[in-house]
């Protein structure tokens, strides 16, 4: 194996760990074959997807899949690239200063004819993503027993983790909104699959790199044992290995926190 065949696959295995689906498909059977139901309380697609998160909120919506539909996210640090990505595909859309939230719900309108039930528009990171989607959910009175969570396959593992922390009863789906496969080309890396509006690859690899230091449950993670963000998380062997292979080669691309969305709700 070449070292950058190694790289591909180690970025793969990081992508697969982060990015959890729970349901193989996004339909009332699939949903009913795993949990036993025909529909959740609550699907959530947060902002700091890229856009075909709003595909994917359109086809459980058109599917029926839940009884109550939520767009959480306010600004940042993935905005400014979803709003340039929006404004390209569309520009007829006017979308300057917005927040993710409405974002989603301008593409999710202009695209399919369909709007959510609430949307969150104040959140700035993934902590309070979850608190403020919490707090939304009990000022409206929607019961929340189950949730399908859809976030950026980079993020969705940390969101459930939150999640699991301020709200440990609930029964969480994930579903991340793409499945990325990375490979090796002759020009270097490439998407295998083609995925809407996909981060550029620099991109991805840094917001992957930086998930993993995050998910860890030590002095320096959002764990218990760091910073109590987020519930412990187990992270597997073969994960921890292909993150210290990786480090060697992106070591400098390891997303670290910005202050200006820090808050604390996190």
């Amino acid at each position: 194996m070449t070292k950058m065949e190694q790289a591909a696959e180690d970025i793969n295995t990081l992508g697969r760990f982060c990015g959890k689906r729970d349901l193989p498909a996004l339909t009332r059977d699939a949903l009913r074959e795993a949990y036993g139901i025909s529909r959740a309380d609550v699907m959530v697609l947060f902002g700091g997807s890229i856009l075909c998160g709003g595909d994917v909120l359109a086809e459980a919506m058109q599917n029926n899949l839940a009884e109550t539909y939520v767009i959480v996210g306010g600004a940042g640090h993935t905005t400014e690239t979803l709003r340039r990505k929006m404004h390209a595909a569309y520009p007829e859309i006017e979308i300057d200063g917005l927040p993710e939230a409405k974002v989603f719900e301008a593409y999710l309108e202009y695209r399919y004819g369909l709007k959510a039930d609430f949307l969150e528009c104040e959140s700035t990171n993934c902590g309070n993503n979850i608190t403020f989607l919490l707090r939304l959910l009990e000022e409206k009175h929607i019961p929340y027993s189950s949730i399908i969570l859809a976030q950026d396959a980079t993020m969705q593992r940390r969101m459930e983790a939150g999640l699991r922390k301020y709200a440990p009863d609930a029964r969480i789906i994930n579903y991340a909104v793409y499945a990325a496969q990375v490979a090796v080309a002759p020009d270097g890396l490439v998407y295998e699959n083609e995925i809407r509006d996909m981060w550029d690859m620099e991109r991805y690899i840094t917001l992957l790199m930086g998930e993993i230091p995050r998910l860890c449950d030590n002095a320096d993670g959002y764990g218990p044992k760091g910073k109590g963000f987020i519930a412990h998380v187990d992270i597997p062997e073969d994960v921890m290995e292909a993150f210290g292979r990786l480090k060697k080669e992106y070591g400098g691309m390891i997303r670290e926190a910005n202050p200006l969305f820090a808050s604390a709700d996190i």
